[in-house]
């Protein structure tokens, strides 16, 4: 039976930061805006967070069922290891689904932005889908765009719009470098399980591109939301306190590129999470002053 640390385990803490941080750049182009809101960027926090962890669910349910987590170099699964049953990992899978849909409502109603419960609906569908279903789009290499589009762009510009009812260059720019980031987040959890994802036949971009070449794939994805500060400085100079990220930038390739395998990766895994949620900090501070 699994123990409450199984299920910390399961909700896959180390990929948290993916949620927080498009709502902390989102918060500071709102404000940017004049139009920031502590209690709306609250509630979006909430639903990514809680998108976030029924993803992390239904990945552990979905991959349990194909047999893919059989064989992990990484912490075992609920469902993989038998630690859980897969319904009841499935079940709350959809728990947390539904906690989202809750607080988003109650967002979308103080906001007044009704139309977004479709996207809010999309979302979870895609959250999903990404391994579940009879054609799950993350066993095609496709993982990368669903999250650069739900936990990029529909996470950072979501949050802005929730609160200034507008969008703004900056937040274009801080959303695409959010959901780069989260693409190398995943990026690096699948060149770690390259040699089990083939075996299996989960098709990830990681493995569509092969071992090199994913490596420096993963590089660009953490070098180009640096790059897309550069043009924010004359309008927002306090932007650049994102290029304080670029030790951690240099540091996290060098041992990608090094060939960094097995638990090595897992330490990248978790840093490079932490690094998505410097960049929130930092962009996000950035914005707002």
């Amino acid at each position: 039976m699994a123990t409450f640390a199984d299920w910390v385990e399961g909700a896959r803490i180390r990929t948290l930061p993916a949620a927080a941080a498009p709502v902390l750049v989102g918060t500071g182009a709102a404000f940017a805006l004049d139009a920031g809101s502590v209690p709306r960027a609250l509630l979006a926090a909430g639903v990514a967070l809680a998108l976030q962890i029924g993803v992390n669910y239904a990945n552990d349910y979905s991959d349990g069922v194909r047999g893919t987590d059989d064989h992990r170099t990484g912490p075992p699964r609920l469902t993989g290891s038998g630690a859980a049953a897969p319904r009841t990992v499935k079940l709350a899978a959809f728990g947390f689904f539904g906690v989202a849909a809750v607080l988003g409502l109650v967002l979308c109603a103080l906001a007044g932005t009704w139309w977004l419960v479709a996207v809010g609906a999309v979302s979870v569908l895609a959250a999903w889908g990404y391994t579940g279903g009879s054609r799950p789009y993350g066993y095609r290499g496709l993982g990368e765009v669903g999250v650069f589009v739900f936990f990029g762009l529909v996470a950072t510009l979501g949050t802005t719009y929730t609160q200034a009812l507008q969008v703004s260059w900056a937040a274009v720019a801080g959303a695409v470098g959010i959901g780069l980031i989260a693409c190398a987040l995943l990026m690096v959890n699948n060149v770690r399980d390259i040699p089990t994802d083939t075996v299996s036949g989960k098709r990830t971009l990681a493995v569509r591109l092969g071992d090199r070449r994913a490596r420096l794939t993963y590089v660009a994805m953490l070098v180009l939301p640096l790059v897309l500060v550069l043009p924010l400085a004359p309008a927002h100079p306090w932007a650049l306190l994102t290029l304080l990220l670029v030790p951690v930038v240099v540091r996290l390739a060098l041992i990608v590129l090094a060939g960094a395998v097995g638990r090595d990766l897992i330490t990248v895994l978790r840093d490079t999470g932490l690094l998505e949620l410097g960049y929130g900090v930092l962009l996000g501070l950035g914005l707002l002053l």
